[in-house]
């Protein structure tokens, strides 16, 4: 009885959605843009439909009404989901283009850069899988070589084994590094029309300097009402827990 109401709840819900969607791609192209919104975040809160392609329809209406937070906000969200997002990309980079705050991104160098490329090629979720893959790979190998009684087809067999085990510690090295970069990565964007980047977490403490809405920080540490944030140029200071929305 408990699994036909769960059946049933689940296809409540992907029926509410559907049509919501539809209702609200209506409104979008009516020109309704908030009406829009609340139906598509209606469907975010009750159905907690994780789509990138919702977030990204979201994000363009706050864009047509010209709040940028909440563009941008939600343009990083539909990238959460989905790196790969092309269009999210693209509408992101407009979208900036009415911040405030010029804040240049200090990209990484040497081995850190070459780390973070090879891993973001994939999930650490695939990578794992790319592990367990060439984890049979190795085992056949194995059989082979053991079984084998050809001198010559040993020997291949023996350095196809090496570069297997190899591009095993590779992959789950990526895996390992993927995951904590994830975990660790902490992006918010500043909700606060202005707000303040101060040197301690308490408002009577130096200014370092102003943010304005829209901008991108990655949080560090929270302590009370207060969050240690680093900026992309890797200016780290204290704000308002109430001035930004953390976007993982």
């Amino acid at each position: 009885m408990k699994n036909l109401v769960y059946l049933f709840i689940l296809i409540s819900n992907i029926f509410f959605a559907q049509t919501g969607i539809e209702n609200g791609n209506t409104l979008y192209k009516q020109g309704n843009y908030q009406e829009a919104i609340d139906v598509y975040e209606t469907i975010v809160f009750r159905s907690q439909k994780q789509s990138p392609e919702l977030y990204f329809n979201i994000a363009n209406c706050y864009y047509k009404l010209n709040k940028v937070a909440p563009t941008i906000y939600n343009y990083e969200k539909a990238l959460l989901l989905n790196p790969d997002f092309e269009s999210a990309k693209n509408n992101l980079e407009i979208a900036k283009k009415l911040q405030i705050d010029d804040i240049k991104v200090i990209e990484k160098v040497g081995i850190g850069k070459m780390l973070l490329n090879l891993t973001l090629f994939f999930h650490y979720d695939t990578w794992a899988w790319i592990s367990i893959g060439l984890g049979f790979l190795f085992l056949l190998f194995f059989i082979i070589y053991y079984f084998s009684e050809a001198s010559l087809v040993k020997r291949l067999i023996f350095s196809g084994m090496i570069v297997v085990f190899a591009l095993i510690l590779i992959s789950i090295s990526s895996a390992i590094f993927e995951k904590s970069n994830i975990e660790n990565n902490k992006p918010a964007i500043v909700f606060a029309e202005v707000t303040q980047l101060l040197s301690l977490p308490k408002l009577a403490s130096k200014e370092i300097m102003k943010l304005h809405e829209g901008t991108k920080v990655f949080v560090l540490v929270t302590e009370k009402s207060f969050k240690k944030v680093q900026l992309p140029d890797g200016v780290v200071g204290w704000i308002p827990n109430s001035s930004i929305m953390e976007v993982r």
